[in-house]
């Protein structure tokens, strides 16, 4: 049996194609709160509505509102997505002249449950190059099956955590 020649490649962003350092958005928010970055990033994570946001049931400027009330933080929206955003490492782990490579025998998609404040942020250059940017979140099976089908190969483990070939 012949080895099968896989079609598209199909990247995750955090920790696949963008550094994630959640401490760095952390930092910023807690400053004037009674609470250290871990407890604040534990509270968030423990937040009831925290899934719902990463599900994409609250919009942006909710979830701003949601958690300036919650925790006291006196940030605009702006200043929110500002700081927020630190989470994202500027510098791409690939550059984009290895995606444009892989852009040349695949179609390369992405996969993702990253929130529209960070899908707002400049450090996403490659964005581009992904012919088929398909944005998901992974929980969502219908809408990761309409993406391996649009992808018309057969899915198969990825070498990366993140990464999935199909």
């Amino acid at each position: 049996m012949a080895p099968s020649k896989f079609r598209a490649i199909i990247f995750d962003i955090g920790r696949v194609l963008i550094r994630v350092d959640i401490s760095r958005a952390m930092d910023g928010l807690a400053s004037g709160l009674s609470l250290s970055p871990q407890e604040l990033w534990s509270v968030i994570e423990k937040d009831p509505r925290w899934l719902d946001w990463q599900e994409g049931r609250i919009p942006p400027r909710d979830w701003h509102v949601h958690l300036t009330k919650r925790l006291g933080i006196s940030l605009t929206f702006e200043q929110f997505s500002e700081v927020w955003n630190r989470a994202l490492d500027p510098n791409p782990i690939h550059s984009e002249s290895f995606l444009e490579n892989l852009s040349r025998n695949y179609r390369l998609a992405l996969l993702s449950n990253t929130d529209p404040i960070h899908m707002s942020h400049d450090p996403l250059p490659f964005l581009p190059l992904l012919s088929h940017a398909y944005l998901f979140l992974p929980r969502r099976r219908q809408q990761a099956r309409l993406c391996h089908l649009s992808s018309g190969a057969p899915s198969v483990q990825g070498p990366s955590r993140g990464s999935r070939l199909y």
